[in-house]
């Protein structure tokens, strides 16, 4: 099996260099990198970039060129890493361009850098989801593991369920 992990920002990738000026977060390397490092797997796999913006900064043109980039290539599962604002609108948008593979969208509360990110374990329900499913749109996030059409998000909390 090799999965495809395609960055597009959101709180997930965010990092704080501390060689700016002010309190400003900015995009770099995709956190997806650092954990699969850890993790060390045994299946194939490659990660690519899309965009690096904040999910609220991601409009139609972002979601159009990252359905034809994984249009494009070759394998049929792929893991997205998203800002959590917005992902269940990229999930509906992706639904409707993208056929015949597996998509799993996952980010994070707080930005993997920091030392309680629940990005470790979004993206290991992402892994796990990809291990057993073969076609459809997916979002994990906060443990569980939902289709697209049937997961919620609490505005309050801002937690999904």
């Amino acid at each position: 099996m090799k999965i495809t992990f395609i960055q597009t920002g959101g709180t997930i990738d965010k990092d704080y260099p501390h060689t700016t000026k002010g309190w400003a977060f900015e995009f770099g390397e995709p956190a997806t990198n650092r954990i699969l490092e850890k993790l060390d797997p045994t299946f194939e796999y490659n990660v690519i970039t899309s965009c690096q913006k904040d999910s609220l900064e991601i409009d139609d043109r972002d979601r159009q060129k990252l359905a034809d980039l994984i249009n494009h290539q070759t394998g049929s599962k792929f893991i997205v890493t998203h800002g959590t604002d917005t992902m269940m609108e990229t999930a509906n948008y992706l639904n409707e361009q993208v056929k015949d593979k597996l998509i799993v969208i996952t980010g994070a509360m707080r930005p993997e850098r920091f030392n309680n990110s629940d990005a470790a374990t979004n993206l290991g329900c992402a892994i796990a989801t990809a291990n057993l499913m073969e076609k459809g749109v997916f979002i994990a996030m906060h443990g569980i593991v939902k289709n697209h059409t049937e997961i919620n998000r609490d505005l309050e909390t801002g937690k999904y369920y």
